[in-house]
């Protein structure tokens, strides 16, 4: 398929999501049964013109709890065939593509996410192997010990270096990519109080569940029953990748403050913090894994799994060989680790702004603008 084709489809798939969404919208908007639900709804009410801008802002508000779907009376096999939770989740998608910089890149991973995801850390992996273990193979495969061993295989300089160069274009991506979407969704800056109104929807997860007071039963499985675990799960790869994230800054700052360098012993700080957020990390996203294939099938977007399962599997594969790299560092298997291990991190950074990591970033922007947007009416 060529670029132009590729944009064409994109562009046809996000104005087909765009209409199903504004005619859901138009029905939810005349019942409002579901008003109760999450933030959608009653966010739903103050807009009611359903603009592209707006089903977008409405679709990265939806957590997919799945909750309305079970409650409407409208879905299918209702002539109706309302279904929110799928609808919106496409529209999720298109917004994605939509708003992304470059949008072509965007188009293409999200058609086949997980192919494209397994491809880039496979040739990050090989390339980065090849190269170490042909410049020095007796480095690549010696056991090293203590401060500095990793540099003993790549010089920081190159290792840092990569990322660095790599991260310059996603900040670019991905700030771009915010400026759209809030211009495109009207969003509206409500001061610090929807800030912090936004940092606590984050925090607490409270429209994952069926209710934004926090306290839903939860999300619905294919049996219909509601359960909490997602939130769980949610929550472990959350605070699990902060605290990884917290672990390489404080290592930045140790290496280049105090001048040590990594390895670290087992019991610094930027190692504990990793060790504990990258276990935390595997259960998290293990646990989404778990609970994506035991959804309820119908409020499921199919277009979406792709990307999904990307996500979920490049954020299990860097924690879970960082804790390899972990075991085996003073071993002569360490080479191969952290080839492998780098591998999936540079993958992951530079599909970031083209993967279901943004869903955080426009839902945050979403809940931001919801909170402005009831500080201001509540106003009047």
């Amino acid at each position: 398929m060529n670029l132009f084709q590729l944009i064409n489809d994109t562009n046809i798939a996000s104005s087909a999501a765009h209409l199903e969404t504004s005619r859901i919208m138009q029905i939810c908007n005349a019942c409002r049964y579901c008003e109760g639900f999450c933030a959608v709804f009653p966010a739903m009410e103050r807009r009611r013109t359903f603009e592209e801008g707006d089903t977008a802002f409405l679709a990265n508000l939806c957590h997919n709890c799945g909750a309305c779907y079970h409650a409407c009376q409208y879905a299918p096999p209702h002539e109706f065939a309302v279904n929110v939770p799928q609808t919106l989740a496409d529209r999720r998608l298109s917004s994605y593509t939509d708003y992304a910089w470059p949008t072509p890149l965007a188009g293409l991973f999200s058609r086949n996410g997980l192919v494209v995801s397994i491809i880039c850390v496979i040739v990050f992996s090989i390339v980065v192997g090849a190269m170490l273990a042909m410049i020095a193979p007796h480095l690549f495969w010696g056991v090293h010990l203590g401060e500095g061993a990793f540099y003993q295989i790549m010089p920081h300089s190159v290792m840092a270096g990569i990322p660095m160069a790599i991260m310059a274009f996603v900040i670019m991506s991905l700030v771009i990519g915010w400026r759209r979407y809030w211009r495109e969704t009207g969003a509206v800056w409500g001061g610090m109080p929807s800030l912090a109104d936004a940092f606590h929807a984050v925090a607490t997860l409270r429209n994952l569940g069926g209710d934004n007071s926090g306290n839903g039963s939860g999300c619905s499985a294919v049996d219909e029953r509601a359960s909490n675990a997602r939130k769980w799960f949610h929550h472990l790869t959350f605070y699990g990748f902060m605290l990884c994230l917290a672990s390489t800054s404080l290592a930045t700052l140790y290496h280049y403050l105090l001048g040590w360098e990594a390895p670290y012993g087992y019991f610094e700080a930027p190692v504990i913090l990793g060790t504990v957020g990258g276990v935390i990390l595997c259960i998290g996203t293990a646990g989404l894994w778990r609970e994506k294939r035991r959804a309820a099938p119908a409020t499921l977007s199919l277009a979406t799994m792709g990307m999904d399962y990307a996500f979920i599997w490049l954020l299990f594969w860097v924690s879970m060989t960082g804790l390899i790299l972990l075991a085996v560092r003073e071993t002569s298997f360490m080479g191969v680790a952290l080839a492998v291990h780098l591998g999936l991190v540079y993958a992951f950074f530079l599909i970031m702004p083209f993967s279901k990591f943004v869903h955080g970033l426009y839902r945050f922007a979403a809940l931001l603008a919801d909170a402005g947007e009831r500080q201001v009416a509540s106003r009047y």
